[in-house]
Protein backbone atom coordinates (compact mmCIF):
# COMPACT_ATOMS: atom_id res chain seq x y z
CA UNK A 1 0.00 0.00 0.00
CA UNK A 2 1.31 3.40 -1.13
CA UNK A 3 2.15 5.71 2.08
CA UNK A 4 -0.64 8.50 2.52
CA UNK A 5 0.58 11.99 2.27
CA UNK A 6 0.61 13.52 5.82
CA UNK A 7 0.20 17.33 7.25
CA UNK A 8 2.63 17.19 10.09
CA UNK A 9 2.87 20.00 12.96
CA UNK A 10 6.34 19.75 14.83
CA UNK A 11 5.87 21.20 18.72
CA UNK A 12 9.34 21.79 20.13
CA UNK A 13 10.64 25.01 21.41
CA UNK A 14 13.66 24.90 20.12
CA UNK A 15 13.46 26.63 16.85
CA UNK A 16 17.23 25.08 15.39
CA UNK A 17 15.37 21.40 16.03
CA UNK A 18 12.21 22.38 14.19
CA UNK A 19 14.03 23.41 11.43
CA UNK A 20 15.75 20.14 11.33
CA UNK A 21 13.22 17.99 10.82
CA UNK A 22 11.60 20.24 9.21
CA UNK A 23 14.34 19.98 6.35
CA UNK A 24 14.07 15.95 7.37
CA UNK A 25 10.63 15.42 6.74
CA UNK A 26 10.43 17.84 3.62
CA UNK A 27 12.95 15.65 1.53
CA UNK A 28 9.84 12.88 1.87
CA UNK A 29 7.10 12.55 -0.91
CA UNK A 30 5.10 11.33 1.49
CA UNK A 31 4.46 14.42 3.54
CA UNK A 32 2.59 17.51 2.77
CA UNK A 33 2.22 20.45 5.00
CA UNK A 34 4.82 21.30 7.86
CA UNK A 35 3.27 23.29 10.47
CA UNK A 36 5.14 24.65 13.49
CA UNK A 37 4.36 25.43 16.93
CA UNK A 38 7.16 26.51 20.40
CA UNK A 39 4.59 25.06 23.19
CA UNK A 40 0.90 23.37 23.98
CA UNK A 41 -1.02 26.46 23.55
CA UNK A 42 0.37 27.27 19.89
CA UNK A 43 -0.14 23.33 18.80
CA UNK A 44 -3.77 24.14 20.07
CA UNK A 45 -4.02 26.90 17.87
CA UNK A 46 -2.83 25.33 15.09
CA UNK A 47 -4.92 22.03 15.12
CA UNK A 48 -7.93 24.33 15.68
CA UNK A 49 -6.86 25.65 12.82
CA UNK A 50 -5.54 23.99 9.91
CA UNK A 51 -5.95 19.71 8.68
CA UNK A 52 -3.46 18.29 10.48
CA UNK A 53 -2.67 13.79 10.70
CA UNK A 54 0.28 13.55 13.06
CA UNK A 55 2.23 15.88 15.60
CA UNK A 56 5.80 15.29 16.32
CA UNK A 57 6.02 16.21 20.02
CA UNK A 58 9.14 17.09 22.16
CA UNK A 59 8.58 15.52 25.81
CA UNK A 60 10.20 18.99 26.97
CA UNK A 61 8.83 22.23 26.21
CA UNK A 62 10.76 24.60 28.27
CA UNK A 63 8.79 24.48 31.91
CA UNK A 64 6.34 22.54 30.53
CA UNK A 65 6.15 18.84 30.43
CA UNK A 66 5.33 17.34 27.00
CA UNK A 67 3.40 14.91 28.99
CA UNK A 68 1.06 17.31 29.61
CA UNK A 69 0.58 18.98 26.69
CA UNK A 70 -0.02 15.39 25.49
CA UNK A 71 -3.27 15.10 27.58
CA UNK A 72 -4.53 18.59 26.56
CA UNK A 73 -4.15 17.16 22.80
CA UNK A 74 -5.89 13.95 23.76
CA UNK A 75 -8.82 15.61 25.44
CA UNK A 76 -9.64 17.40 22.54
CA UNK A 77 -8.33 15.85 19.48
CA UNK A 78 -8.96 11.76 20.99
CA UNK A 79 -7.85 10.15 17.43
CA UNK A 80 -4.85 12.84 16.47
CA UNK A 81 -1.89 10.77 15.87
CA UNK A 82 0.79 12.19 18.52
CA UNK A 83 4.49 10.70 18.11
CA UNK A 84 6.69 11.69 21.62
CA UNK A 85 9.89 12.51 20.37
CA UNK A 86 12.79 13.47 23.31
CA UNK A 87 16.95 13.21 23.59
CA UNK A 88 16.28 10.95 26.48
CA UNK A 89 16.56 7.30 26.10
CA UNK A 90 13.45 5.10 25.80
CA UNK A 91 14.59 3.53 28.79
CA UNK A 92 13.47 6.69 30.78
CA UNK A 93 9.93 8.19 29.62
CA UNK A 94 8.80 5.58 26.44
CA UNK A 95 6.25 3.65 28.47
CA UNK A 96 4.66 6.73 30.60
CA UNK A 97 4.63 8.45 26.98
CA UNK A 98 2.68 5.34 25.66
CA UNK A 99 0.60 4.96 28.69
CA UNK A 100 -0.83 8.62 28.39
CA UNK A 101 -1.69 8.37 24.96
CA UNK A 102 1.07 8.70 22.88
CA UNK A 103 1.32 6.51 19.36
CA UNK A 104 4.77 6.26 20.31
CA UNK A 105 8.34 7.55 21.41
CA UNK A 106 11.76 8.12 19.50
CA UNK A 107 14.59 9.33 20.85
CA UNK A 108 16.23 12.45 18.68
CA UNK A 109 19.18 10.11 17.72
CA UNK A 110 16.68 7.76 14.99
CA UNK A 111 16.74 7.22 11.60
CA UNK A 112 15.12 9.23 9.36
CA UNK A 113 13.68 6.50 7.97
CA UNK A 114 12.34 5.13 11.42
CA UNK A 115 11.13 8.76 12.18
CA UNK A 116 8.67 8.73 8.80
CA UNK A 117 7.46 5.06 9.49
CA UNK A 118 6.37 6.41 13.15
CA UNK A 119 4.62 8.84 11.75
CA UNK A 120 2.76 6.90 9.44
CA UNK A 121 1.41 4.48 11.85
CA UNK A 122 0.75 6.75 13.79
CA UNK A 123 -1.23 8.81 11.19
CA UNK A 124 -3.66 5.74 10.66
CA UNK A 125 -4.45 5.02 14.26
CA UNK A 126 -1.53 2.64 15.16
CA UNK A 127 1.09 2.40 17.91
CA UNK A 128 4.76 2.37 16.71
CA UNK A 129 6.92 0.20 19.08
CA UNK A 130 10.84 -0.15 18.56
CA UNK A 131 12.43 -3.40 19.67
CA UNK A 132 13.88 -1.59 22.55
CA UNK A 133 10.18 -0.29 23.82
CA UNK A 134 9.25 -3.97 23.15
CA UNK A 135 11.54 -5.14 25.53
CA UNK A 136 10.62 -2.68 27.92
CA UNK A 137 6.87 -3.87 27.75
CA UNK A 138 8.10 -7.07 27.92
CA UNK A 139 10.09 -6.47 31.15
CA UNK A 140 7.30 -4.11 32.72
CA UNK A 141 5.01 -7.18 32.44
CA UNK A 142 7.29 -9.34 34.27
CA UNK A 143 8.15 -7.11 36.79
CA UNK A 144 4.66 -5.46 37.49
CA UNK A 145 5.22 -6.35 41.34
CA UNK A 146 8.64 -4.77 41.84
CA UNK A 147 8.73 -1.86 39.66
CA UNK A 148 10.57 1.40 40.78
CA UNK A 149 9.26 3.66 43.13
CA UNK A 150 8.53 6.82 40.76
CA UNK A 151 6.86 3.82 38.30
CA UNK A 152 3.54 4.84 40.66
CA UNK A 153 3.62 8.85 39.99
CA UNK A 154 0.89 10.27 38.13
CA UNK A 155 1.99 12.36 35.06
CA UNK A 156 1.28 15.46 36.95
CA UNK A 157 3.43 14.27 40.20
CA UNK A 158 6.41 13.00 37.84
CA UNK A 159 6.37 16.65 36.33
CA UNK A 160 6.31 18.18 39.75
CA UNK A 161 9.12 15.81 40.96
CA UNK A 162 11.15 16.67 37.51
CA UNK A 163 11.12 19.87 38.73
CA UNK A 164 11.63 20.07 42.49
CA UNK A 165 14.70 18.02 41.26
CA UNK A 166 15.61 20.53 39.59
CA UNK A 167 15.72 23.18 42.15
CA UNK A 168 12.43 24.80 41.65
CA UNK A 169 10.54 26.48 44.72
CA UNK A 170 7.27 25.11 45.23
CA UNK A 171 6.29 28.78 44.89
CA UNK A 172 7.69 28.83 41.18
CA UNK A 173 6.27 25.34 40.39
CA UNK A 174 3.14 26.42 41.22
CA UNK A 175 3.12 29.79 39.22
CA UNK A 176 4.53 27.60 35.99
CA UNK A 177 2.04 25.27 36.41
CA UNK A 178 -0.67 27.29 37.36
CA UNK A 179 -1.70 26.02 40.44
CA UNK A 180 -1.53 27.23 44.14
CA UNK A 181 1.15 26.39 46.27
CA UNK A 182 -0.65 24.51 48.67
CA UNK A 183 -1.30 21.90 45.82
CA UNK A 184 2.14 21.55 45.00
CA UNK A 185 2.98 20.93 48.66
CA UNK A 186 0.58 18.39 48.67
CA UNK A 187 2.16 17.10 45.76
CA UNK A 188 5.62 17.14 46.96
CA UNK A 189 4.34 15.39 50.02
CA UNK A 190 3.01 12.77 47.99
CA UNK A 191 6.06 12.20 46.45
CA UNK A 192 8.36 11.96 49.19
CA UNK A 193 5.93 9.30 50.21
CA UNK A 194 6.28 7.54 47.44
CA UNK A 195 9.86 7.49 46.67
CA UNK A 196 10.32 7.12 50.16
CA UNK A 197 12.75 10.49 50.68
CA UNK A 198 12.92 12.64 53.30
CA UNK A 199 13.75 16.20 51.46
CA UNK A 200 14.21 17.61 48.61
CA UNK A 201 18.46 16.74 48.73
CA UNK A 202 16.76 12.53 48.76
CA UNK A 203 14.67 13.46 45.96
CA UNK A 204 17.29 15.21 43.58
CA UNK A 205 19.52 12.73 44.32
CA UNK A 206 16.77 9.68 43.13
CA UNK A 207 15.78 11.55 40.39
CA UNK A 208 19.09 11.76 39.16
CA UNK A 209 20.42 8.25 39.79
CA UNK A 210 17.57 6.90 37.92
CA UNK A 211 18.32 9.66 35.08
CA UNK A 212 15.01 11.28 35.30
CA UNK A 213 16.54 14.62 34.75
Amino acid sequence: MTPRILNVLLVDDHMIIRRGLRQILAESPHIGSIHEAADGPAALRVLRAETVDVVLLDIALGERDGLDVLGSLRSEFPRLGVIMLSVYPESQFALRAIRSGANGYLNKGCAPEELLAALQRAAEGGTHITPTVADLMAHDIRRDTTRAPHESLSNREFQVLQLLARGHAVGEIAQQLSLSANTISTYRARILQKLHVANNIELAAYATRHQLV
